[in-house]
């Protein structure tokens, strides 16, 4: 995923890939027993279909991993249970290949960002995390409080303002579009490049919240027939089977362009990202593992596949 000219070190991504595979390592660990085996048999093949289940992976998922792996233990007549696990990350790693996404901030200004996602799932959170990671990267940033119904959603977002130094477009009390829309046009006059929305985050299921949704996409193309250029749904990993549905919930209230994974390192429902990609793969632009401002940083199928399995 390409953010700017500037590409992450390769001692930053070592980093990374360390901190991502401390993250899944509750996930991971059902897994990871499995193909402590003596050797592969139908056993095996049946403890790894639990435990895929038990990380969420979801049965359609979890039939697509299994019959690929028994295919190569045929075709490539694999024999021990650490061949199997080098196939399964490989596997996943091909599962997880379409999620990968890159975005190119540049074709407007402000790009703009419609940031969705149910009450504590980290929505906040993640959007002063990308704020930061944004600036480490060269850009400017504007935030709008649209989520006009929680003060501590508003304050919240000021907190996180003020750490990356940028500003925020708030009214209290005010019509969540209403706010978006002058963030926007406050955006351009500021030449800023990126303007990243919060919006409302009650439940899906509540019709209200996709109507409003929906109006506060209405109005941004009103300020900017092309806004906004990037939908994303955050999700908390937590929720496991719950996380799909709100995908579906969501892509087909708004279509979505995009994922952000957050609190995969307090979950054992890592699995849900097999889920997603086999069910609806909507781009996974982003997965944080912690609580840190840099716990947050583009996916990357390979590098998931291989912490998944604490390779």
């Amino acid at each position: 995923m390409s953010l700017s000219s500037k590409p992450d070190s390769d001692v930053e991504r070592a980093s990374w890939l360390q901190r991502l595979k401390r993250g899944l390592v509750k996930s991971g660990a059902q897994l990871a027993a499995v193909f402590r085996s003596a050797r592969i048999d139908e056993a095996l093949f049946e403890e790894l279909e639990s435990a895929l289940l038990g990380a969420d992976a979801g049965v359609d998922a979890t039939e697509h991993l299994l019959a690929a792996l028994r295919a190569r233990v045929k075709r490539e007549r694999l024999e021990s249970p650490d061949d199997l696990k080098q196939a399964l990350a490989a596997e996943i790693e091909q599962l997880l290949a379409p999620l990968e996404a890159m975005v190119d901030v540049s074709v407007a200004k402000p790009f703009v960002i419609m940031m969705v996602g149910v009450n504590g799932a980290g929505k906040t959170t993640s959007i002063g995390k990308l704020a930061k990671l944004f600036r480490d990267r060269g850009h400017s940033v504007l935030l709008a409080a649209g989520d006009t119904f929680r003060a501590a959603a508003r304050e919240q977002l000021v907190a996180w303002a003020e750490l990356n130094a940028v500003q925020v477009i708030s009214q209290e009390g005010a019509d969540p579009a209403a706010v978006i829309f002058d963030a926007i046009q406050a955006a351009r006059a500021r030449g800023v490049d990126i303007l990243i929305a919060d919006t409302a985050g009650r439940l899906p299921t509540q019709l209200h919240l996709m109507e409003e949704l929906r109006k506060v996409k209405r109005v941004m193309a009103k300020a900017d027939p092309a806004a906004p250029h990037a939908i994303w749904l955050v999700l908390d990993a937590n929720t496991g089977q719950n996380a799909l549905a709100q995908v579906r919930a969501f892509d087909d209230a708004l279509g979505l362009t995009g994922l952000i994974m957050t609190k995969l390192d307090g979950t054992a429902r890592g699995g849900v990202v097999a889920a997603i990609a086999r069910s609806r793969p909507v781009p996974l632009m982003f997965v944080g593992v912690g609580e840190g401002i840099d716990d947050l940083r583009p996916f990357a199928a390979r590098d998931f596949a291989q912490a998944l399995l604490g390779q």
